[in-house]
């Protein structure tokens, strides 16, 4: 009679496989528990030990890891093969059904130690799995219990499974044993501390990520592509938040809200960012986010319709009140207050309400892909502790304008390239990024900020290859200008800051962002 191998760690599906093998004539070989779940149902199982004439060793840890178990799995059906088995007292095993212990599910719950994680990787069962399925000419694999139906269905109809089946059920173990390592990769390298052997500067040589699908969106960018969202743990949220309230998020709502909840970590006071198509459209602070929102709407109010919004304080009822009739797609915060929550529920119920915690640190790494590959970059986290700020025209910033630059800068590294930014000490006055042309997005800033242009500060997340986009700029009356420099005309950049009586500081630092 065919020979089976159980060793599963899901039970799933696991009685109605063995009576259906059972019926059929097999003889059933299984491990530790699965034997004894098996047995308990009346079905006639041959214990493991059995077959090997060992007993299980080091509480389990050892017990298919034995050339009885791994000969009968990797015998190819020639006949060198079969009388080397019957010289030892060996039978064939037609049928490997096997998953894994819990790594992933384990190393998600909060407060896991790595003694507990370490114990959670599984050895027998991924040996097992990988020989079935590298024999997969004459074995069936089942490591996934929705596969359990198709094959008895197919056993039953055919008396064995085909070539094609095979292979297929093979390259879903692979894929399984893959993901499983990947996992364990992942894990260990967070876990390991620096200095011991982890890469502390750089990009690994090979990027394991270990992460699992958390939830299937409606679509991707658009109707006809499909999405889904990713994370490192099965157990988070979106951005490793809570949707709290409104519909269900979207492909192009986390990647705003991803945008706009990185560039409001970056402001300590009582910030609002408004984002739209991925760009900041408006950012204020005041001394409370009701305060700031107004100022942030005016920056831009014909984009900030639709928009995604972050803020870096809980929302409270005076923020909702200031939201006025704005039609907002979604909201990010640390928090919410009950009433502010019930607020927005009633009179904002599709607005997606999401709660962020900053303590929940992004991927290491921003990857995108492109033809044939990956790119992978570290984050920009802003200047370097070491950047240090020159003042390069005749007129340094006075301390208003130079309040204003610095939050222009930071703004400024959250929009678009080419990104131009026009501010005053607290607000963005007008925003234009995202052009193929950095003249271009200064008109788009200038535009936007109007009569409020006249006594702002401008920022550029790149050196002006010329001075025009800076006369635009000039032109429409801002008073000073920060850049990170760096072109071979800074020169005449420069003399066109001077000879309008403005300053201008170089950062030596650029932000593009693309």
């Amino acid at each position: 009679m065919p020979r089976a191998l159980l060793s599963v760690h899901d039970k799933t599906g696991l009685l109605e496989l063995g009576k259906g093998l059972d019926a059929l004539g097999w003889d059933l070989v299984a491990s530790g528990g699965t034997a004894q779940h098996l047995t308990a149902a009346g079905l006639h199982v041959t214990p493991i030990e059995q077959v090997t004439h060992h007993p299980e060793l080091l509480g389990g840890r050892v017990k298919t890891l034995h050339p009885a178990i791994h000969s009968g799995i990797l015998a190819r059906d020639t006949d060198e093969d079969m009388q080397a088995l019957r010289q030892h007292g060996y039978a064939p095993i037609s049928l490997v059904v096997c998953n894994l212990y819990p790594f992933q599910n384990t190393v998600a719950r909060q407060g896991v130690t790595l003694d507990e994680a370490v114990e959670q990787i599984d050895i027998g069962g991924v040996t097992l799995l990988r020989a079935a399925a590298k024999n997969f000419a004459r074995v069936t694999v089942l490591c996934d219990p929705a596969d359990y139906t198709m094959v008895l269905a197919k056993l039953r109809s055919a008396g064995a499974l085909d070539a094609e089946t095979r292979r297929a059920l093979a390259v879903k173990a692979f894929q399984h044993t893959r993901d499983y390592d990947t996992a364990i990769h992942a894990y260990l390298c967070n876990e390991l501390p620096a200095g011991n052997g982890q890469e502390t500067e750089g990009l690994p040589e090979t990027l394991s990520l270990g992460v699992c699908r958390i939830e299937e969106l409606r679509y991707g960018e658009n109707p006809h592509q499909q999405g889904a969202l990713y994370a490192t743990r099965r157990d988070t949220g979106p951005l490793g938040g809570v949707l709290l309230g409104g519909k269900t998020l979207s492909y192009n709502n986390l990647l705003d809200l991803d945008a706009a909840w990185r560039a409001v970590e970056q402001f300590e006071n009582p910030t609002v960012v408004i984002v739209k198509h991925l760009t900041p459209c408006g950012i204020a602070a005041g001394s409370s986010l009701a305060e700031a929102f107004p100022l942030a709407l005016a920056s831009d109010p014909v984009s900030a319709f639709g928009g995604v919004i972050a803020v870096n304080r809980t929302v409270d009822e005076a923020f909702v009140a200031s939201l006025g009739d704005l039609f907002v797609e979604a909201i990010a915060a640390p928090d919410y207050t009950p009433t502010a929550q019930q607020m927005l529920a009633e009179k904002r119920k599709n607005c997606r309400l999401l709660c962020l915690k900053p303590e929940v640190a992004p991927l290491p790494y921003e990857i995108r892909t492109v033809r044939g590959g990956i790119l992978v970059q570290s984050l920009d986290r802003g200047d370097p502790s070491a950047t240090e700020w020159r003042s390069v025209g005749k007129r340094p910033p006075t301390a208003q304008e130079l309040e204003a630059l610095r939050f222009a800068w930071k703004a400024c590294q959250f929009v678009k390239s080419n990104a131009i930014v026009l501010a005053v000490r607290n607000a963005t006055v007008g925003v234009g990024g995202g052009l193929p042309s950095r003249v271009d997005a200064a008109k788009i800033a200038v535009e936007k900020a109007g009569a409020r242009s006249k006594g702002a500060v401008m920022a550029s997340d790149a050196f002006f290859p010329f001075p025009d986009a800076l006369e635009v700029g000039i032109a429409a009356g801002v008073t000073a200008v920060v850049s990170p420099g760096g072109s071979i005309r800074d020169e005449q950049v420069i003399a066109a800051a001077d000879a309008a009586g403005i300053a201008m500081i170089f950062t030596g630092v650029r932000h593009f962002r693309h």
